[in-house]
């Protein structure tokens, strides 16, 4: 009995410390897309080797202290002049956010 408590109450805790953006995005699929947009300037996963651009890793994205998901998603739809137009969707950019996030654990 002792241990269905413990496993109901690590699942709520881990449940509290996720972001409700993370729950909802597709991981997975922000990144395919971030492979697709974004390694050309930004080292986009663990096993990428460099870049051809000066632009920070992801995973250096996602360490900031003030890094928000909801933040970088509306971002990434008015992305700078630097940046190609990808046209994204909400939906893509919270992708793109949460698997970015991930990069950060």
């Amino acid at each position: 009995m002792l241990r269905i408590y413990t496993t109901l109450a690590v699942l709520a805790i881990g449940a509290f410390l996720d972001s409700g953006a993370l729950q909802a995005a597709d991981i997975a699929h922000g990144e395919t897309l971030a492979r697709r947009w974004c390694a050309t300037c930004h080292v986009v996963a663990p096993n990428q080797q460099r870049t051809t651009g000066e632009a920070p890793p992801f995973a250096t994205v996602g360490r900031k202290p003030d890094f928000d998901v909801n933040r970088l998603t509306f971002f990434l739809l008015d992305p700078h002049p630097k940046m190609p137009n990808m046209s994204l969707t909400r939906t893509e950019a919270a992708d793109i956010a949460a698997y970015i996030a991930t990069l950060a654990r």
